[in-house]
């Protein structure tokens, strides 16, 4: 079984990016593959409680993360800086997550055979 690791950068409601990546995702994970997500620079909003994705068009972003756990998804990962630059904190998100400092963050990549950016 190969490690995958989805690295997210984008923010919320940047188009048709996230739904397509989450679709990507829980794809890998129904054919039993070990499976986790790595959220950098505003990709940590995609988590953030209390979204309001009215007027944007698109799925509220942290209901498609919500899924993740109960389909297999191993691991979601947040970027301590990311937080701390953006004002939020892990009690914040929508869950619980495990949060990585940017110094640990390219062991933590080199960990993985498969790593989509």
């Amino acid at each position: 079984m190969k490690r995958y690791l989805f690295v997210l950068r984008k923010p919320c409601y940047s188009g048709l990016y996230v739904q397509e990546i989450v679709d990507i995702i829980l794809t890998t994970a129904a054919f039993e593959q070990d499976v986790s997500v790595l959220l950098l620079d505003d990709a940590v909003f995609h988590l953030k409680s209390y979204q309001n994705a009215l007027d944007s068009g698109y799925k509220n972003t942290a209901t498609l993360f919500e899924i993740l756990p109960t389909m297999d998804v191993n691991g979601i990962f947040v970027e301590t800086e990311s937080l701390l630059e953006r004002g939020l904190s892990t009690e914040m998100l929508t869950q619980s997550v495990s949060v990585k400092s940017r110094i640990e963050i390219a062991s933590f990549i080199a960990g993985f055979d498969i790593v989509i950016n």
